[in-house]
């Protein structure tokens, strides 16, 4: 009788504590070459256990996060793709695992056109509403998920896009990032990463809208939010959540938007912030 009442308190301590983990992927969760440590995974199994909700929250598109989900051992719970274009209800064993249950795409071609014009030799690729991507000059990235189908510029500027990326190989990230600047896109959310490489999803669209329609559904206060990330397009769940966390490499700007500021991705800076939730 006293071990059913122990193991009732532990339930109600684990509802009590709950916490909404929101996770980036590339510099986060993986180094620049892709690996994820074994710390990493033991670390995220803890929080699990522990009863919290893991969320991936990645630029990567769906079929690129699916593995990062499987390799933390989520078998239930939330994705958030694409830069919060694409929501998916993670279950595994039905339909490949997931459901899509949120999507949000936009026309990319007044885009397209602004970012020619100022970035004549840049590369172009863009998600489509049904999950394949499109791309100018033989473009593809790991991140996208699918080999991408090669396609004229004309074709880029008649589809519909959940992500639209853009890739320039002759300026640097700062460079690249005041050009963009210039052009001064409307009525789509953009972020500049950490080579000249432009993410583009519908307007109002981040990380954070994804997250917030995910807090929501799984009844977790804002400020049971927790979010660990290293790019600039985290800025936005960094400021949302009610624990931002920086990875100790990440650019000064991610870093101000932040809270606090962990080890790097090759310290396993996630990891200790993972457990210091258990």
């Amino acid at each position: 009788m006293t071990t059913t009442l122990n193991a009732g308190i532990d339930d109600q301590l684990k509802t009590l504590n709950r916490k909404l983990v929101c996770l980036d992927v590339d510099g986060t969760l993986v180094d620049h070459y892709g690996h994820m440590s074994p710390v990493i995974r033991e670390a995220a199994a803890a929080a699990v256990q522990a009863g919290h909700e893991l969320v991936v929250a990645t630029g990567r598109s769906l079929g690129a996060t699916l593995p990062i989900v499987e390799l933390l051992g989520i078998d239930r719970g939330y994705a958030v793709c694409s830069n919060g274009g694409v929501t998916v209800q993670i279950h595994a064993g039905s339909n490949g695992g997931y459901t899509v249950i949120d999507r949000r795409s936009f026309d990319p071609a007044p885009a397209l056109r602004a970012l020619r014009e100022r970035l004549p030799n840049a590369k172009y690729a863009l998600e489509d509403i049904e999950g394949n991507f499109l791309s100018t000059e033989r473009f593809q990235d790991a991140s996208f998920g699918v080999e991408a189908v090669g396609v004229s510029f004309g074709e880029l500027l008649e589809a519909e896009a959940v992500r639209l990326v853009v890739f320039s190989t002759d300026a640097t990230a700062e460079e690249f990032g005041e050009a963009v600047e210039s052009i001064g896109l409307h009525g789509v959310t953009y972020s500049v990463g950490w080579t000249a490489w432009l993410d583009i999803a519908a307007h109002g669209v981040t990380k954070a809208s994804g997250l917030e329609n995910i807090r929501e559904i799984v009844g977790i206060s804002q400020r049971d939010a927790v979010a660990i990330g290293d790019g600039r397009n985290d800025i936005e769940m960094l400021q949302w959540a009610g624990r931002g966390v920086a990875m100790g490499q990440a650019p000064d700007e991610v870093k101000a938007a932040a809270d606090e500021v962990t080890a790097t991705v090759e310290e396993d800076g996630a990891a200790a912030v993972l457990r210091s939730l258990v």
